[in-house]
């Protein structure tokens, strides 16, 4: 796997092995990455269901000031924590292992909020939890964008204080971008 583009754009990073995360592909990176351009400079961006890391980091890469990785596998978490260090993005990067929904509180709870979050769950996880969590706590910024990347028969249920802004399909693969 690698960065698409950005300061570190052709960069190599690891994934985890096995097949516990599910890496999004270049085709779907580049779409929401294309899209979110214009809120990337200087941003704070959530990644939830972080996996390799590999969309906040390409996040970084573009111009993001800062990310938050949420990982619940020890496995994955260290992969992140190994691609951050290879490619010198530790300062800009802060990695929190725990269940996503107990982060999202936790972030919640401390005032913490997002320009961009990205959330890219297993396609067998329910979404209602962490959308319901992120949207009550208000964890997004009031001119913020959420990323959320599910399986095309999955229905993402609209939330209050959102709006639906853009769906995209990619075979079974939908981006459902939502504005605050």
């Amino acid at each position: 796997m690698r960065v698409i583009s950005g300061e570190m754009g052709g960069r190599r990073i690891k994934a985890p092995r096995g097949r516990r995360t599910r890496p999004t592909a270049d085709r779907v990176r580049e779409a929401i990455f294309s899209t979110v351009a214009p809120w990337l400079p200087g941003a704070r961006v959530l990644d939830l269901y972080a996996g390799s890391g590999a969309l906040g980091i390409e996040a970084l890469s573009r111009g993001a000031g800062s990310a938050v990785f949420v990982e619940s596998d020890p496995e994955a978490a260290r992969v992140i924590r190994e691609n951050l260090a290879v490619l010198g993005l530790t300062d800009r990067a802060r990695i929190i292992r725990a269940d996503a929904l107990r982060a999202i509180e936790r972030l919640a709870r401390a005032g913490t909020r997002f320009t961009v979050i990205l959330l890219d769950p297993p396609y067998s996880a329910p979404l209602e939890p962490a959308l319901s969590r992120l949207a009550r706590g208000r964890v997004l910024e009031p001119s913020g964008l959420v990323i959320v990347q599910h399986f095309s028969k999955t229905i993402v249920p609209p939330q209050r204080g959102w709006s639906l802004w853009k769906r995209r399909r990619y075979g079974e693969t939908t981006l459902t971008l939502f504005r605050a």
